[in-house]
Parts: C-alpha cells; sequence; structure tokens
C-alpha cells in the first residue's frame, strides 16, 4: 500500500507525465490563438517537450516562455512564410483536383501538389524542432532543416505519421487538442534527436551526457 501511494512510483510518474502534458498543450493552444504565433509556439513546445517534460531539467512555464520569446521574431517571420505556402498549394490542389474530377489532363498536378503539402507539413516540424535546438539564422535554419529532412527520408516518414495519426485523433475527438500535442511533440522529440544528435558538435554531446547523467543521478 506504501509503495502504491510513494510518489516514485511509475503510476504516478505517469499520471504527472500526462498532466504536464495536458499543460503544455494548453500553452501551445493558447499561444498559437493569434495564429501569426503558431511558429514561435511551436518552437517553445519542441524546446520544452525535450527540455522539461523528457529532460526533467526545467519548469515547463519557464522552458516554454524563455523559448517563445528568444525565438518569436525569428519563428514568426518563418511560419509567416510557410503558411503563405500552404495557402497556395492548398488553392492550387482544390482547383486540380476540380480538373482531375472533371477528366482534365492537367488534374495530374493534384497528386503533385498534394505531395508538396505533405512535405511542407513534415519540413516545418523540421524548421521548429531545429530552432529549438540550434541558433541560425533564417535562411540556415530553413535550408538546413530541409537538407536534414531528405536526408533522413525513414525519419522524415516517421515525422509525418505522428502527424498524421495527431491530426486525425484531433479531427474525430476536438478536446484531444489538448493532450496530443505535446504528445506528439514527445514522440518527434524522440524521432529528431537521434537525427539532430549527429549534428552537435563533440562538445554540445558531451554536455547532453552530462545533463543525463544528472537526471538520473
Amino acid at each position: 500500500m506504501n509503495q502504491l501511494f510513494n510518489y516514485d512510483n511509475g503510476l504516478f510518474r505517469a499520471v504527472g507525465k500526462a498532466v504536464d502534458a495536458f499543460y503544455l498543450s494548453l500553452l501551445w493552444v493558447l499561444f498559437s490563438l493569434p495564429v501569426v504565433t503558431i511558429g514561435a509556439s511551436a518552437t517553445a513546445l519542441y524546446y520544452a517537450v525535450h527540455k522539461s517534460l523528457r529532460g526533467n531539467r526545467s519548469y515547463l512555464w519557464e522552458s516554454f516562455w524563455s523559448a517563445f520569446k528568444s525565438n518569436f521574431k525569428q519563428a514568426t517571420k518563418i511560419w509567416l512564410i510557410l503558411a503563405a505556402g500552404f495557402a497556395f498549394l492548398f488553392a492550387d490542389s482544390r482547383i486540380t483536383l476540380s480538373m482531375l474530377e472533371q477528366g482534365a489532363r492537367m488534374g495530374i498536378l493534384y497528386y503533385f501538389f498534394y505531395f508538396l503539402m505533405y512535405f511542407l507539413a513534415v519540413w516545418s516540424v523540421y524548421i521548429f524542432a531545429y530552432s529549438a535546438r540550434f541558433e541560425n539564422g533564417m535562411k540556415d535554419t530553413m535550408k538546413n532543416a530541409a537538407i536534414i529532412a531528405v536526408i533522413h527520408l525513414p525519419g522524415s516518414l516517421l515525422v509525418f505519421g505522428v502527424l498524421f495519426a495527431a491530426g486525425f485523433l484531433i479531427s474525430i475527438f476536438i478536446p484531444f487538442l489538448f493532450i496530443v500535442p505535446a504528445a506528439a511533440a514527445v514522440l518527434l522529440d524522440m524521432i529528431l534527436e537521434k537525427i539532430f544528435r549527429r549534428y552537435m558538435s563533440q562538445e554540445d554531446l558531451q554536455k547532453e551526457e552530462e545533463l543525463s547523467w544528472e537526471q538520473h543521478s
């Protein structure tokens, strides 16, 4: 019985992580409401998940707010570019779908635009995760994220799978919006950190190992 109510018990830790995921998802929703801040909010979510939810190295709010502020300007500019790209591709996909349904030869471009939307979604994840983990200018961030996404195609397919599952869950039950974003970010962190470590300096890797050791000591 004493073991059951021990706060180091696996059940308590799992419940605690679930509450933390709800809190971070709520922060992400609230800070994304202005729409133009979605990029900064996504960057902050990934950073808070990596540092606090999985790393246990800081308070959730402290990590989220710090990353939101420090990345706000650049992440917002990037998001506006990506949003324009999404709007353009979505409009073209609707037009070409109508042409495809009418039997027009150009309608085949529907599949091309549809593929580009999927790639843009995956690229967006890489961009904001990369922004949360590395300090680079806007052009270098977008370029490096695209290169990494293409080079690590198996990982990118997993990223797409997480995005698809998250979108599907939220579409069938809207309240999932307050738990799925952080849960998806945890899965994305597990996938992307294995990739990002290949591009980290030996000094940065050593710091990561030291922090991980401190966490478990």
